[in-house]
Order: C-alpha cells, then structure tokens, then sequence
C-alpha cells in the first residue's frame, strides 16, 4: 500500500534528507482554496462593484495516527513521540533558511492535482509549509508513557513567483503582465514571445527603465506593457 509520504525540500525543490512516512495514512484530507474580493462602493449604484483582488494559498488539512503499543505497554514500552517528533519539528525554524522548512507530500500518482488543471513538473504534489501543528496524546501505560498520540496538521501550499506566473499564463495583450528573466534570455526573444514581434525590445526597456537592456540579470522581474 502506498504511503503518504513528507520530503524536505530546499529553495530550489531540491529533495533533502530522507523522506519521512507516515506510520498510518490518514482516513480524509480537506483542501481548501479561495479568492480575495474587494468591494468598490460608487455612490448612486444600488450596490458596490466586486472587484477581484488576489487569490489566497491553497490549504490542506490532514489527521494522523500513531501506535506503539504493538511493542508492550509496560515499564519498557516504546514512546509514541518517537514517531510524532519528526512531524512536530516540521513546524521549528530551520536554521539554515531562517524559517520553517518546505515539504513536499506525497501519496500516490492519483494524489488530487493543485496545478489548476496547468502542464507542470509537479502534478500530484503538494509542496507546502506547515501553519501549525496540534498533537493529542490519548494512551499512556502505568509509568505515564504516552503510547498514542494523533497529530493535526495544517499546510499551506508553497510555489515561486515564476510557478505562479508560468501557471497563470496571462495571455491578453491589454493588460500588463509580469516576466521573470531565465537565464540568457534577451528583450528581443522576450518581446517576441510577448508581442509576436522582437522590435517591441524598446517599449519594455522604456517601461522598465532599464540602464542597460543588453545585460539582464537571470531573476530580473519586468513588467511588460500593454502595446495601446
């Protein structure tokens, strides 16, 4: 039986360590996605204008459940925080990022896809940091070992801004959009992949008022304007 399976990641996804498994896979999971309006009030209208504003994270919400009794309940039985500790460090700060540190979950090739539908590397993934963690000690033997234990936990899905701008694949030439530079791109290959035409180079140097449009750092962010 596949198991749910945490992998660290790093900030570039890069897998670290070894990959922690769950002892039991969980019943049910939630995921939970939703999208920020705001409400533009224009006096003499009969109500105000929704004009969408961002979309939120996506969440995912799971139990889990942990056992040792199956090694003896007396004096030499095996705490259950053996197996809960690694799922409660994934909420400590790393010391190498300063936070937290990303996962990436895992259970199956059918594991519901948070891509919104987009072709991407990562399909059936759910590459997250964790909001809180909330453990439940529910067995103990005579020498107060906790032998049970369910742990809660609340995800938050993690992406880059150039996964988010590679997913939404804004296409619409009137409207201003953003591009993230790769390495050995030129305005021109930009401006004919966003125009159809590689002379439009000097709209966006303009725009971004950049000193020098021959030289582009990789990760530079542009705005590409509108061509009306």
């Amino acid at each position: 039986m596949a198991k749910l399976t945490f992998q660290r990641l790093d900030l570039t996804k890069s897998p670290v360590g070894d990959p922690i498994t769950v002892q039991y896979n969980p019943t049910e999971f939630t995921l939970e996605k939703a999208a920020q309006y705001a409400a533009v009030a224009i006096p003499g209208l009969d109500q105000p204008v929704i004009q969408f504003v961002r979309g939120d994270s996506e969440k995912l919400g799971l139990e889990l459940f942990f056992d040792t009794t199956v090694d003896g309940t007396g004096a030499d039985a095996t705490p259950v925080t053996t197996l809960t500790d690694p799922f409660y460090r994934f909420i400590k700060i790393d010391p190498e990022l300063h936070a937290p540190a990303i996962y990436r979950l895992t259970w199956g090739e059918a594991f519901p896809n948070t891509a919104a539908g987009r072709d991407t590397d990562a399909l059936h993934v759910f590459d997250c940091v964790v909001e809180s963690v909330s453990r439940q000690f529910t067995l103990f033997n005579s020498e107060g070992v906790p032998l049970r234990a369910t742990i809660t936990l609340s995800l938050v899905q993690y992406r880059t801004l150039e996964e988010q701008l590679q997913e939404l694949n804004l296409q619409s030439a009137d409207h201003t959009r953003i591009h993230v530079v790769r390495q050995g791109e030129t305005l021109p290959q930009i401006a004919y992949d966003a125009y159809r035409n590689p002379a439009r180079w000097r709209l966006i140097a303009e725009h971004n008022r950049l000193l020098n449009p021959r030289q582009l750092a990789a990760g530079t962010i542009l705005e590409l304007p509108p061509t009306t």
